[in-house]
């Protein structure tokens, strides 16, 4: 395995970003086959840091963010294989290095992962609430 880089943008080729997606536990609660929601996703993320192995797409972060009071860490997705290496502590530095120090980074965290969270510096927040879409955008 090479050595793992970090890129910021979201000209990324959606196929694969979905492969990427498919590949993390993430997918399961992402619409991988509507492509036109997905490229949406990505092409109105206004922070995307991504993870390379060579010119493998092996971890993710898309956020939505004002850059000075708060960040939306929409989707932190690494791939199976990749995973327990660092990769999405990494992707959440790199996150927080593009945002003002007076930026705090919020999260919604998928059920496999809330026991990961905690371990690398997030509070738990109860007051979360959530209103779901007109219609499923799967």
């Amino acid at each position: 395995m090479n050595s793992i880089t970090y890129k910021s943008g979201n000209d990324l080729d959606i196929d694969a970003v979905i492969t990427l997606y498919r590949q993390s536990t993430l997918g399961e609660r992402r619409p991988l086959e509507n492509v036109s929601v997905m490229e949406a996703m990505i092409r109105n993320a206004n922070l995307i840091i991504t993870a390379w192995d060579g010119d493998q797409l092996v971890g993710i972060s898309r956020s939505l963010t004002d850059f000075a009071y708060v960040a939306y860490l929409a989707d932190l997705a690494v791939h199976s294989d990749y995973q327990k290496m660092g990769i999405g502590t990494e992707l959440i530095s790199q996150t927080r290095a593009a945002l003002e120090p007076t930026c705090m980074l919020t999260l919604l965290a998928a059920p496999k992962a809330n026991d990961y969270y905690p371990k690398i510096g997030f509070e738990h927040n109860p007051r979360a609430w959530v209103i779901g879409p007109e219609i499923d955008p799967k």
